[in-house]
C-alpha cells in the first residue's frame, strides 16, 4: 500500500509538539527538581524523561497515518532513545547534551564517506525522487551538508560546555531548527543553478 501524505499542519504538530513540551517541561522543573523514590532528578533529566515517550508516540501516530517513516527520523529516534534512556537511567544529563553532537557527527561521517570515499551522494539516494538535481549539484549540496553537520556538532559541544545549560536548552529546542532553516536558505542559489531546465 502506497504511503499517504500528512497534512502539513499535522506534520508540524507531530514534529514540533514533543519539542515544545520538552522545553516547557524543562522550564517547569528548572527550579524544582523531581523526587522519585528518594532520588532527585534535575530539569534536563526530567524533561528528557517526558520527551522520549512523546517523540516515540509522535512517530507511532505518523506511522499510523502514513504507513511510512523517513529513514533519518528513525535513526534520530534510535539515538534519542539510547541517549535519553542513559540520561534517565544514570541520572546524568551529559548523555542527552551530547546527543546532538553524536547525531550531527554521524550524519557528517556517513555523508562524508559516501562523498569522498565512494564519490557518490547518499542525499541523492534519499531525496533524489523529490528534488531533481544534476550529479554535480548533488555532490556540492552533500558537501555543504557535511560542513554544516560538522559545524552543528562542534557548536553543540561549545554551547553546553561553555555557554551553559539554559543556552543549550534553547539551542536543542529551537536553535537547531532555526539554524537548519537558515542553512537551507543559503543553499537556494546552488539548488537553482543545478536544477534541470523545464522543457
Amino acid at each position: 500500500m502506497a504511503a499517504k501524505e500528512l497534512n502539513p499542519l499535522v506534520k508540524v504538530a507531530l514534529e514540533l509538539g514533543p519539542v515544545a513540551v520538552y522545553f516547557l517541561a524543562y522550564q517547569l522543573f528548572q527550579d524544582s527538581p523531581v523526587e522519585i523514590g528518594g532520588r532527585s532528578y534535575g530539569a534536563v533529566v526530567a524533561a528528557t524523561a517526558v520527551f522520549v515517550p512523546l517523540m516515540l508516540a509522535s512517530l507511532g501516530v505518523s506511522w499510523a497515518l502514513t504507513r511510512s517513516l523517513p529513514r533519518m527520523s528513525v535513526f534520530t529516534a534510535i539515538v534519542v532513545v539510547v541517549f535519553g534512556g542513559l540520561t534517565v537511567w544514570l541520572n546524568d544529563d551529559t548523555f542527552t547534551k551530547m546527543r546532538p553532537t553524536v547525531v550531527y557527527g554521524l550524519f557528517a561521517l556517513i555523508l562524508g564517506v559516501g562523498l569522498w570515499g565512494q564519490g557518490r551522494s547518499y542525499l541523492q539516494y534519499l531525496m533524489g525522487p523529490v528534488m531533481p538535481l544534476s550529479d554535480e549539484g548533488w555532490l556540492a549540496f552533500t558537501r555543504n551538508w557535511v560542513v554544516f553537520f560538522v559545524f552543528m556538532s562542534v557548536f553543540n559541544e561549545f554551547v553546553w560546555r561553555v555557554l551553559g545549560e539554559e543556552a543549550w536548552i534553547w539551542l536543542d529546542s529551537f536553535g537547531q531548527f532555526l539554524l537548519t532553516v537558515g542553512f537551507l536558505a543559503t543553499q537556494y542559489p546552488l539548488l537553482r543553478k543545478h536544477m534541470p531546465e523545464d522543457g
